[in-house]
């Protein structure tokens, strides 16, 4: 892609609308900076919406940093229906009415201090440590994406993966939608599909997202985002969070010396400060740009990633 004007570097916190992949959030913004060098952290489905961390030039180089944090969504469930992609996208693979239990427990539960059936599957879901994605997922299969698979109608049954729910709160109960809206704290590697399938079965029956919005990927908060419609190249670049903002929410950083910063920018071994700490970090130069991301092997500081200089970007 032919450009005039600079490359851009940094962060750009996209609320994805719903209807679009993440896929498509990336190629409009190559479109609309005027450079190929563009990337995302962390997927989120067509029919999510919410924080998107969109990644620029130099920034690119930070995903493996940028994707390692915690989520916060809020998502709706409806009860007594599933789909085949565990979402409003998929097609009804079956539909039954709720146990009066349930249902009762849905009309009742405003009225629920401690206990009861919703309370306690969310205590289930709490205390969960590892989960089974779903099979339409991403995640490679033989070198095959799994939802390829599905697709093809084969069976895929992944193997359970470890997750920590860090908080989830019921925010709304509906009896007449048979619906329940939470907001969920979660780990990377989290599936908020899974979480339905699985809290449903608590409950004793099934269910689907209907709604998913991500509120907050890492230190990338939903106040922090930008709309596509009508952005512009300059409001895009305006709206950056510098590389080194960026590195410095998701890791510790180092300010190397004059010689330390040579090295490193020759790919050069040198001896790590023991007052430094242990693993990545982010290693700036005196001047505040961001030289590489580093660590310590066997008392050396090694290179992970090097970053080239770039004009600095406004936050």
């Amino acid at each position: 892609m032919a450009t005039t004007k600079p490359e851009v570097h940094g962060v750009l916190v996209v609320d994805k609308p719903v209807g679009i992949t993440s896929h498509d959030v990336v190629s409009r913004v190559r479109r609309i900076v005027g450079q190929k060098s563009v990337g995302h952290a962390g997927t989120l489905d067509p029919m999510a919406s919410g924080v998107l961390v969109v990644l620029l030039g130099e920034a690119t180089k930070l995903t493996p940093w940028l994707t390692s944090d915690a989520k916060v969504y809020t998502c709706t469930l409806q009860l007594g229906v599933e789909t085949s992609s565990g979402d409003a996208d998929g097609s009804v693979v079956r539909e039954a009415p709720l146990e009066s239990a349930l249902s009762d427990a849905l009309r009742t539960f405003a009225q629920e201090s401690n206990g009861g059936p919703i309370a306690d599957a969310a205590s289930v879901e709490r205390a969960r440590t590892s989960q089974v994605p779903p099979a339409i997922s991403a995640i490679h299969v033989n070198g095959e994406r799994a939802y390829e698979r599905v697709r093809r109608g084969e069976e895929v049954v992944l193997e359970a993966r470890p997750v920590a729910m860090h908080e989830l709160r019921i925010e709304s109960v509906s009896a007449e939608d048979r619906s329940i809206t939470c907001m969920l704290h979660a780990s990377k590697g989290y599936y908020v599909r899974a979480f339905a399938r699985d809290f449903a079965s608590t409950l004793g029956t099934f269910a689907h997202l209907t709604r998913l919005r991500r509120m907050r990927s890492g230190s990338f908060l939903i106040d922090d985002a930008v709309t596509l419609e009508g952005l512009t190249r300059e409001q895009a670049t305006r709206a950056l969070c510098s590389c080194e903002t960026s590195v410095a929410r998701a890791i510790p950083t180092f300010t190397l010396t004059e010689e330390q910063t040579l090295w490193a920018r020759q790919g050069k071994r040198f001896a790590w400060p023991s007052t430094a700490g242990e693993g990545p970090h982010g290693w700036l130069d005196a001047s505040g740009s961001l030289v590489a991301v580093g660590e310590s092997r066997e008392g050396l500081a090694c290179v992970i990633r090097g970053f080239c200089p770039t004009t600095p970007q406004v936050d």
